[in-house]
């Protein structure tokens, strides 16, 4: 049995060809009858997307213009994956995280995040309901109560959403290590294949209206590469769900020769994981960077195709007294200078068992002014969701392999027990 969302639309037509049957004329050559084969398989293959991944029918004998003989073969050969939700909760920005189990009892999550239609209206929403400084209790909640809208605690009405993003997984655990992130933690038990990487994103869609998707879930990307690459690839079909280039964002810690490969395979938007201003520091916090140090990172995204108007990504968590200083920031100015970007600032979102600290806003504020005032764009994120720790490397799987996960773990999972 094969699963659908395994396939890219190409896939499932080189699959659907035997089955092909075409009317020949006098005139047809084999060449002619060939390509009408082909051209019909092509035709079903973009049907069948259609009805999966735009109008989320999940029974093959429901689609109706497939011929009998087509939607028994799909009855016999194909299953359409799903992933069992194990538990949700809603945080009181509207953040949704899920834990799904995976059919080897693994567990991986996935989030929702919510944007508000403006600025002014998060802002003036943010001092009425306190959400960065008082976040409530999570709270449990079923499937269907999201269904595309805040809670009734959420920053906003249900119309107020700009854009929902569903951060996804594309591993259980992660290799890399990176001591700040609880992931990291964990260590990698295995990479998720292709129909479990796009699932998600699946999954989230039959209960939200899903505008972005980020690879910034569970597991390092780029260490998945093959299957995190054609998992964009069926994202990226408009045939099949249809997010623009710009709408999927894939993240890394810093993989050198998988950042060309990806560039040379997808049109994606890329973050790089910096979170260090120097190679000492960068190689105590992310070992990655011993083997890929910084000048070598940032040829690659100086190498990184672009396209007109995009700009990478840098992610860059401050850590209390590790990497918070301006001079910290003088240098990110300097390593960063000539290459298209956009510089995302995380305050460190804590997490039970972690040995770093939150820093103090006045210091974040000191730190994105230098950069502002050297041109470049520097947000600061607002984290979502940290009340169910489901903001910036707060993921982990509860289930799976987990170096030190006991110490971590967080009450509101203390009592789910795997099926």
């Amino acid at each position: 049995m094969i699963f659908f969302q395994s396939l890219t639309k190409a896939e499932l037509a080189d699959l659907l060809l035997p089955l092909s049957r075409v009317k020949a004329r006098a005139e047809d050559s084999q060449a002619d009858l060939e390509t009408k084969r082909i051209k019909q398989a092509r035709y079903r293959a973009q049907q069948i997307f259609h009805w999966v991944y735009q109008r989320h029918v999940r029974v093959w004998d429901e689609m109706s213009d497939l011929s009998k003989d087509l939607r028994a073969w799909l009855n016999q050969n194909m299953e359409i994956f799903r992933l069992q939700e194990s538990l949700s909760h809603q945080s009181l920005d509207g953040t949704h995280k899920f834990l799904w189990a995976l059919p080897d009892q693994k567990t991986i999550e996935s989030v929702i995040i919510p944007a508000a239609l403006s600025d002014d209206q998060l802002e003036e929403n943010r001092h009425v309901r306190g959400i960065e400084s008082e976040p409530s209790p999570a709270r449990e909640v079923t499937p269907s109560e999201f269904a595309g809208r805040p809670s009734d605690d959420a920053v906003a009405s249900p119309q107020s959403w700009k854009r929902l993003t569903a951060c996804i997984s594309s591993q259980v655990g992660c290799a890399m290590a990176c001591k700040f992130c609880l992931t990291g933690i964990q260590g990698l038990d295995r990479h998720l294949s292709v129909h479990e990487i796009v699932t998600q994103v699946w999954e989230l869609r039959l209960r939200a209206p899903i505008t972005n998707v980020v690879f910034m879930g569970m597991g390092e990307p780029l260490h998945n590469l093959k299957n995190v690459i054609k998992a964009c690839q069926i994202l990226l079909d408009q045939d099949g769900l249809g997010f623009s280039k710009r709408k999927v964002t894939v993240s890394t810690s810093g993989i050198v020769p998988a950042i060309y490969e990806l560039g040379k395979n997808v049109d994606v938007s890329l973050a790089i994981s910096l979170n260090a201003s120097y190679d000492e520091q960068r190689s105590e916090i992310m070992p990655v960077n011993r083997k890929w140090p910084l000048a070598e990172l940032m040829q690659a995204c100086r190498d990184y195709p672009l396209g007109s108007h995009r700009r990478i990504t840098f992610e860059y968590v401050l850590l209390k007294g590790i990497n918070d200083t301006l001079e910290d920031a003088k240098r990110v100015a300097r390593l960063l200078r000539n290459i298209p970007s956009k510089i995302n600032l995380i305050p460190f979102n804590e997490h039970p068992g972690t040995e770093f600290k939150r820093v103090e806003d006045d210091t974040v504020r000191i730190f994105q002014k230098y950069l502002l005032d050297q041109g470049f764009t520097c947000t600061v994120r607002i984290s979502r969701g940290r009340d169910i720790l489901a903001a910036c490397g707060q993921l982990r799987s509860v289930f799976g392999t987990a170096r030190g996960t006991e110490k971590h773990r967080d009450a509101a999972y203390r009592e789910v027990a795997p099926a």
